[in-house]
């Protein structure tokens, strides 16, 4: 894993030569705070590692983790493709500047509206994930004047270990069709024959935080197994090969780490092998990182609240923040590490459990955090939180949203406004009595 860029002033944490003091003078709290340095690299660390000489070789960002015009458009500089889930993610992808054909369309149940919104802006490939999508597509191009790029989610089968919720490809799974399922084959050979969608190969995603690269081996084998079968047994040469995401990242201390560069050439090298020797026409592979491209360069400040010593467990440091900001903890059990940003280093630590204030006895973003002393007003600092905190925060006891703030070389951008209280109601309509 690439390193974040803090640093410590004066016992003041610094994220990209920034205090976090004056971050949360001038933005207040709660704060989601990104290391743009961090993000810059991680993102050429994906594309200079997973690159071949004999292959096209795409970076496709999974914007799910982390999505708004700032960090899209920061991406979309940086030559990545990206993956949307819906129409919304589509808009917004357009919106950042990203080429139609470098946008992927992904989900397991894209209603007719969101197939024609991505038909109408002609984006570059949809990723389909059961027969009846398949029919729909059709059924809306045969209505038009246009063909599209495509390829098959199929279900390997590999079960990874990682937390169930986030692991995609076991046999029960709601996404792709599963690779034992014996109509599999017929549906392929009717995609191959449709007039309108070129079938150019497979799709396949094994499940988040997956850190050992023999699972992604695994899937690869699987995968190209697969991919050969069908070209002997339909005489139909599919050209591209997407093996998806997952890649792990450190979410907290006794998280392991792994050399990502290395990682990736690894995987890229075994694929090239695994290719050759199969003797497929593959000339596209795809990967799409997300939660690895922005989850260490992410970090929420929030301002300490009342420290409560109850009878049993451990004593709590409440924050202004809570679930609203990031529901991991309470829907994955994610685990994250804090520090004191305005006294980041000292001797009297303790144990402490972190508290949101939303009214639910979930609400609890740390269970066990090592901290120095907290007092109320200190700025407490839980570290990587770039992906999905952000993405699935809510307005849960119409809590306001927090500011965006992206830093590097001592300047601070602000890329998401802090939500105002008439905000919460733009699309309320009053009672009005009869």
């Amino acid at each position: 894993m690439l390193d974040k860029n803090y640093e410590y002033i004066d016992n003041i944490l610094h994220i990209g030569g920034v205090s976090t003091l004056k971050l949360v003078e001038e933005y207040g709290t709660p704060l989601y705070v990104y290391d743009q340095k961090l993000i810059k690299d991680t993102a050429s660390c994906f594309i200079e590692n997973f690159k071949s000489d004999t292959l096209r070789t795409e970076v496709i960002y999974a914007s799910k983790a982390l999505s708004n015009l700032y960090i899209l458009g920061l991406l979309a500089k940086k030559g990545t493709f990206v993956d949307a889930v819906s129409m919304g993610e589509i808009f917004l992808a357009l919106k950042a500047g990203f080429k139609p054909e470098k946008i992927h369309f992904h989900g397991n149940n894209k209603t007719k509206e969101e197939l024609a919104y991505a038909i109408d802006n002609n984006i570059g490939l949809i990723i389909i994930d059961n027969y009846d999508e398949f029919k729909l597509i059709e059924d809306l191009l045969l209505n038009s004047d246009k063909k599209i790029d495509c390829l098959l989610r199929i279900n390997p089968d590999v079960k990874t270990s990682t937390h169930k919720y986030i692991q995609t490809s076991n046999a029960d799974s709601k996404f792709g069709i599963n690779i034992r399922d014996e109509k599999l084959k017929d549906i392929i050979k009717e995609m191959t024959n449709s007039k309108v969608i070129k079938l150019l190969g497979f799709h396949a995603h094994i499940g988040s935080q997956v850190n050992e690269l023999g699972f992604f081996k695994e899937e690869a084998d699987i995968l190209l197994r697969f991919t050969k079968e069908m070209e002997e047994a339909l005489a139909y040469k599919f050209k591209a090969i997407n093996f998806g995401g997952g890649f792990g990242v450190r979410q907290n201390t006794s998280d392991p780490s792994y050399d990502l560069g290395a990682f990736l050439k690894e995987f890229i090298g075994y694929i090239e092998k695994s290719i050759k020797d199969y003797d497929l026409s593959i000339e596209t592979v795809g990967i799409e990182p997300g939660r690895s491209m922005v989850n260490q360069a992410g970090t929420t400040l929030y301002r300490v609240g009342s420290i409560k010593h109850t009878l049993e467990g451990l004593p709590l440091v409440f924050v202004d923040g809570g679930m609203s900001d990031n529901i991991r903890p309470s829907l994955y059990g994610a685990k994250y590490d804090a520090l004191l940003a305005n006294r980041a280093k000292g001797e009297a630590y303790e144990t402490y459990r972190v508290a949101g204030k939303l009214c639910e006895s979930g609400d609890i973003l740390i269970d066990e955090a090592r901290l120095n002393n907290p007092q109320k007003g200190d700025i407490l600092a839980i570290e990587n939180t770039g992906a999905y905190s952000l993405a699935m925060s809510s307005s849960y006891n119409k809590q306001l949203k927090p500011a965006v703030v992206f830093v590097e070389d001592g300047k601070a951008s602000l890329a998401v406004k802090r939500e105002a209280l008439e905000d919460l109601i733009v699309n309320d309509l009053e009672y009005i009595e009869d």
